[in-house]
């Protein structure tokens, strides 16, 4: 659906730039509007970068997939990004290690309580078992997501759908949370959010504080990696053991 009397796509068409020049320029507009609000949690710059391509998109009747023909170099980028968060982990080793325990039962805690609250309400608000197997890795970031969901027989698209909502709703609301709290410690901060928003809580902890973003990292790959190995068990066994019962 065209909004306009004039198409817009028309004149858009002729070159694959438009995604990536597009893209670029609703983050950085987006960044300034957070910078005008004075870094409100709802002026998210990733939050409000959506809503701008969005509107475009469906006011200038641009088909998803030409737009993404031209974004899909910074799709693409998301790779190595996920891979540089290891630098501000490797930086502080030495303290990571001597808080090793505390940081692996705080992101086991955290995983099983954020896995089984979505689980639980799905359940109570009525999804059905499709949705549940692509719910339960909403707190993983995309890629290992995506694995866990198919190979539990759920829907890639709405476990994407989650992953970005959870993402998203953790940068906004995590850190204003957590002051409320008065919880400053930034080992606390960035265990939080990466465990609870997988890679944009990551990014989110690393403005907030550098010693945060390399807590955060550890938090959103432990967290991913021990989600790939027990969702798929706790699906095999759940039906096994309720057989027994």
């Amino acid at each position: 659906m065209n909004l306009f009397p004039v198409d817009f796509w028309h004149w858009l068409r002729p070159g694959p730039l438009f995604g990536l020049t597009m893209t670029l320029g609703a983050f950085a507009l987006a960044q300034v509007a957070a910078r005008l609000c004075r870094g409100h949690p709802l002026a998210n710059p990733l939050l409000l970068a959506i809503i701008f391509i969005g509107v475009v998109l469906v006011a200038a009747g641009i088909p998803y997939a030409d737009y993404f023909a031209g974004a899909k170099f910074l799709h693409f980028l998301l790779g190595p990004a996920t891979v540089a968060l290891a630098v501000p982990l490797a930086r502080h080793t030495p303290a990571l290690r001597k808080d090793l325990f505390r940081i692996g039962a705080g992101i086991l805690v955290g995983m099983t309580v954020a896995t089984a609250s979505t689980l639980a309400l799905a359940w109570l608000f009525g999804g059905d078992a499709t949705m549940l197997r692509s719910l339960a890795a909403k707190s993983a970031t995309t890629p290992i997501a995506i694995g866990i969901t198919e190979r539990l027989g759920g829907l890639p698209s709405l476990a994407v759908a989650a992953v970005m909502v959870t993402g998203i709703g953790g940068a906004i609301l995590g850190i204003p949370l957590l002051r409320r709290m008065r919880i400053e410690d930034p080992r606390i901060v960035g265990i939080a959010l990466g465990v609870s928003a997988h890679g944009i809580g990551t990014a989110r902890a690393l403005q907030f504080d550098i010693k945060a973003g390399a807590y955060a990292a550890l938090g959103m790959a432990v967290t991913g990696a021990l989600l790939a190995v027990i969702l798929p068990l706790c699906f095999w066994l759940y039906p096994r053991l309720a057989a027994l019962v």
